[in-house]
């Protein structure tokens, strides 16, 4: 930039109090000020603007490089998973030859596969607080006025 000194800026200073005159040098000057602020708010916005696309394309690649990164783990885990999948029925195959062969004996057989389902609830506890001690302590939601609620309390005669 325009390197200006305090002797420089003086300079400039008397040059145009002199072409300018005192009457009109106040309001060139705030002029002057108005517009080298805009400039500088200007220069200001492009340098972020310029700062946020640059960042904006590095999150890009940074996006892209996890993508294809997780892409690849999602594929050797199915192709793991496919794998064991295909033991594991292999292996199943073999136990079910392997237990049909004792049916043609005499003996009972027990199968343990088919247990009684659990609750729905059963994680739920008992609750030890009275239920009129729940109902008188939890928050009102709706807040009757004086008038209101001795009109609703006021003792009733029994016809």
């Amino acid at each position: 930039m325009i390197d200006l000194g305090i002797s420089k800026i003086a300079i400039i200073g008397v040059i145009a109090l002199v072409v300018l005159g005192p009457e009109r040098l106040p309001k060139v000057a705030r002029t002057v000020g108005t517009l080298l602020g805009r400039a500088r708010r200007y220069i200001a916005e492009v340098k972020s603007e310029v700062g946020r696309e640059m960042d904006l394309d590095e999150l890009r690649k940074m996006k892209d490089t996890v993508q294809s990164a997780a892409s690849s783990f999602e594929s050797s885990v199915s192709a793991e998973l496919y794998k064991t999948g295909t033991d594991l029925n292999a292996a199943l195959d073999a136990d079910i030859n392997d237990a049909m062969l004792p049916l043609a004996s005499s003996e009972p057989q027990v199968y343990y596969g088919t247990l009684a389902p659990k609750r729905k609830d059963w994680r739920k506890r008992q609750q030890s607080t009275p239920l009129w001690y729940r109902n008188a302590s939890r928050k009102r939601t709706r807040v009757l006025s004086g008038a209101a609620r001795v009109a609703r309390y006021r003792y009733k005669k029994p016809a």
